[in-house]
């Protein structure tokens, strides 16, 4: 049955692939988004579709009462730690505020909601893989703490909702994920890497490799968020979605130069303060409740990405060779 979808965030890179998921799906879209990190290029395909609506909002500040839709996804919030780290208190506020006025509206439509939480609440993990049991390890005063400790709170906020005014809630615990329409300046390590070997620049590691991250694609989360919205309601979650194949950064760096075919060469730079040295996604409950794992080898992946970012700005392999 066809029905009418809020999409918070929707003109992100996550974001903007569910909507289109969505639509694909056969339902309307309402898509909220500030466009602090989205970008319109990201939602310019569905200017003229019959089925979708864009309005700019921020979702710190009250919510349109006359707004009506069947289900929700919670996905305002800065991603990166290029984006969060440069506003870190309106972070923050948009993880608080943005979800107890999505909640709120949840509330009052008796309309099911679902939250785009991260692994950044794992902290730097001292369980690997990190299982949804796990309570996490997170500096609540460094310099990642307004997104780490944000989405702690958002989590808290869906769950009190949820018993205390039977809000029906889906929470999500996103890993590492990548493809197309990432943002070439979001200081993420597959489109940083990417960039730096695409203009045969060097690539900046930082630390000396070792640290490792899970990296999924992003068709398979969308796959994953729209298969827990549908799921049983009485599943609220936690559970991870992410791709439990772990790599080390100088492995992917090493890939993704291959898949470029770059001559650029790596540079070591310090490690960044309370950066984990690993992520990795025990996805067992995924598995068992949506019959869900990951699909797209990283290869395929990487290169369907590299596709996207030689597309965007065919000068920017100008100079690898």
């Amino acid at each position: 049955m066809a029905k009418r979808v809020l999409v918070a965030g929707g003109a992100g890179f996550v974001g903007s692939h569910l909507v289109d998921r969505l639509l694909a799906d056969g339902h309307s879209v309402v898509c909220l988004d500030n466009l602090f990190t989205g970008r319109e290029d990201n939602l310019r395909h569905l200017v003229d579709h019959p089925n979708f609506e864009f309005r700019s909002h921020d979702v710190t500040m009250p919510i349109d009462s006359q707004l009506v839709v069947d289900e929700i996804y919670n996905l305002a919030s800065p991603a990166s730690p290029t984006h969060y780290q440069m506003q870190p208190v309106e972070t923050i506020k948009t993880n608080v505020l943005g979800s107890i006025n999505l909640l709120d509206l949840a509330k009052r439509l008796g309309a099911p909601i679902l939250q785009a939480s991260t692994s950044e609440v794992y902290g730097d993990p001292e369980v690997h893989p990190q299982p949804e049991s796990y309570w996490g390890r997170v500096n609540p005063i460094g310099i990642r703490s307004c997104y780490d400790e944000g989405k702690r709170a958002a989590e808290t906020l869906f769950f009190d909702y949820h018993r205390q005014h039977g809000v029906g809630i889906k929470v999500i615990r996103i890993f590492n994920t990548y493809g197309p329409r990432m943002n070439p300046t979001d200081g993420r390590v597959v489109s940083s890497f990417i960039v730096q070997a695409l203009r045969g620049d060097d690539i900046t590691m930082f630390g000396d490799g070792t640290q490792t991250r899970s990296f999924c694609f992003v068709d398979d989360l969308v796959e994953g968020m729209v298969l827990f919205m549908n799921s049983d309601p009485s599943f609220v979650g936690p559970v991870n979605l992410g791709n439990p194949h772990e790599v080390t950064m100088l492995e992917l760096a090493e890939r993704i130069i291959a898949l470029t075919d770059s001559h650029s060469h790596i540079v070591h730079r310090v490690l960044p303060a309370d950066d984990p040295r690993q992520r990795q996604p025990d996805i067992t409950l995924a598995k068992e409740k949506l019959a869900w794992s990951p699909t797209v080898p990283l290869d395929e992946g990487l290169r369907r990405t590299i596709d996207y970012f030689r597309a965007l700005d065919p000068q920017v392999a100008a100079t690898q060779h």
